[in-house]
């Protein structure tokens, strides 16, 4: 009796990481997918300077940010890991909500999310197994490259595609339902992040200092990399406030999911359930000082032009 029920229980948890939780994954992806054109794709050659930094922030910068922080803090193994596989991640649709809040340039962010999600699917899979080789090591759970890479193609760049194709032949199917695919991302992530949290309750427990610090950090240091990347290519105010949400602002939710699924280590999906709510403290006081900012300037504005007539 009791041995039957074990399995059953093991049974629903497989089906709950592997099939369910995969399946809504990609089902936020595809409402991604409803908001790109190739447009979005195509302003890489528009606007070369401002995407490409961002995609070094993104890629390059932003994991070896987190891999100093790691070393900083002296980090758990579970929760390095964890923090490693969420800088590795890309972007979401929450950054561009982000964006349009804060009155960024929002063609950007869309591109540097669509551009991003599509490079991560080759460069998180090297930043994870680096993160287990240098962090883990003996221990480390089975982990493959290919199945990996395979496994982000399935969940992320096939729903993309097919979300661009529907939006490309019914846009008015894509705009009518935006807005449910959003709430849906963000009630999705809510219950990730509380399931991860409730689920590794022991851990969090012992850790939860210094997985909020290193969270926290990580976050307030990725929005001024941004800035500071924007500043060094002497960018726009709008395109600096972009790469700062960007680089900023991790898709959570799929962090998690690499971690619960594809890793089989529910406890390494800690620090990004963290940095899920983390997340929204750089780019909130991001928002008020570009809010601020942009209200100092006007009244100079005004000044000019009266002076000027």
């Amino acid at each position: 009796m009791e041995a039957s029920f074990v399995r059953v229980v093991c049974m629903q948890a497989s089906v709950l990481t592997e099939v369910l939780l995969p399946l809504a994954l990609a089902f936020v992806m595809f409402g991604m997918g409803l908001t790109l054109t190739l447009a979005d794709f195509a302003r890489l050659l528009k606007a070369p300077k401002a995407v490409i930094t961002g995609f070094i922030g993104q890629i390059i910068l932003l994991p070896m940010l987190a891999l100093g922080l790691c070393f900083v803090f002296g980090l758990p193994d579970y929760i390095a890991v964890g923090v490693m596989v969420l800088a590795a991640c890309p972007g979401g649709t929450t950054s561009n909500l982000i964006s349009h809040i804060a009155k960024a340039n929002l063609a950007l962010s869309v591109s540097l999310t669509a551009i991003s999600t599509i490079a991560c699917v080759f460069s998180t899979p090297f930043i994870i197994q680096f993160a287990l080789d240098y962090f883990v090591k003996e221990n480390a759970p089975d982990f493959s490259i290919i199945q990996t890479v395979i496994g982000l193609v399935g969940i992320s760049i096939v729903p993309v595609i097919l979300g661009m194709t529907i939006r490309r032949f019914n846009s008015r199917f894509a705009t009518k339902t935006e807005s449910f695919f959003r709430q849906f991302s963000m009630y999705f992530m809510l219950l990730m992040i509380v399931g991860v949290l409730v689920s590794e309750r022991n851990n969090l427990a012992a850790s939860f200092e210094s997985a909020f610090l290193v969270c926290l950090t990580l976050n307030l240091s990725s929005v001024l990399l941004g800035l500071g990347l924007a500043k060094l290519s002497n960018l726009a105010f709008k395109d600096s406030l972009t790469l700062a949400i960007e680089i900023g602002v991790q898709n959570a939710a799929l962090a998690m999911l690499i971690c619960i699924t594809f890793l089989d280590a529910p406890d390494y999906a800690i620090a990004p359930g963290v940095y899920g709510v983390a997340m929204y403290i750089g780019p909130a006081l991001l928002a008020l000082w570009a809010k601020r900012k942009m209200r100092n300037e006007q009244p100079s504005v005004s000044l000019q032009k009266t002076e000027s007539v």
